[in-house]
């Protein structure tokens, strides 16, 4: 069964209601200060407001549903074996029905503390308070990768990104690294789908590269209506 590495972004996650942080028209960036709520200075600075900003995150995200584009997805694993590197931080693939997820910037229903990284809190879309602790007795923060943090899935998504028979690129600009050089890991027979109303202008994968201007709830079941053709024809 060949294998599909699917790299998804904030355009995914967008058409299912979840605002995105670069958006020029409703993004989060521009009512928050980066280095205010997503860097570990600003967690020290103020710990209350950014639970409070990752609260109202999580509260957005329980209102949500996954889209046809997570949806079409799935159908896939039917076909092939399917790998999903996500860059969002919700967990609509999981609620969609995937099975294999790399959270390469972690997962806001999830929680750790500073002092122990590695023993991860399944907390749904719960808050988090100040005075909720780890077991280490250290106060909880989303399990979310901060600027200025090391992106310890890195190495897992890099190992399956080389393992790709095809490589697919879903609603994301490819403008934030390391993420965006995942693509170039990919061996270099795998044809390569790039899913998005938008071009980027840097994208130079000649024949091998196939170009769906179009929104994931769209451009996704045009792609997997592809793939599963050729996986039956093979």
């Amino acid at each position: 069964m060949k294998r599909i590495v699917i790299l998804t972004g904030a355009g995914i996650s967008k058409e299912s209601g979840i605002p995105t942080f670069r958006d020029a028209k409703d993004g989060l960036w521009r009512e928050h200060k980066i280095e205010d709520v997503a860097s570990p200075m600003g967690f020290m600075k103020d710990p209350e407001m950014v639970l409070d900003f990752y609260n109202e995150r999580r509260k957005k995200a329980s209102e949500c549903q996954p889209n046809q584009g997570h949806l079409d997805l799935v159908e896939l694993e039917d076909y092939y074996d399917v790998q999903i590197i996500t860059q969002n931080i919700d967990n609509l693939h999981e609620q969609a029905g995937s099975s294999n997820i790399c959270h390469i910037h972690g997962c806001i229903n999830q929680a750790k503390t500073n002092m122990s990284p590695d023993k991860i809190y399944d907390i749904g879309f719960d808050d988090i308070k100040i005075g909720d602790n780890g077991e280490d007795g250290y106060q909880l923060r989303p399990n979310i990768v901060w600027f200025g943090e090391s992106v310890t899935e890195l190495p897992n998504a890099e190992r399956i990104a080389r393992s790709a028979d095809i490589f697919v690129i879903i609603g994301t600009s490819l403008k934030v690294f390391p993420a965006a050089g995942l693509v170039m890991l990919a061996p270099k027979d795998a044809p390569i789908y790039f899913i998005d109303p938008n071009r980027p202008d840097n994208m130079m994968y000649g024949d091998r590269i196939t170009f769906i201007q179009e929104p994931a709830t769209t451009g996704v079941a045009k792609m997997v209506g592809e793939l599963m053709k050729k996986a039956l024809e093979e």
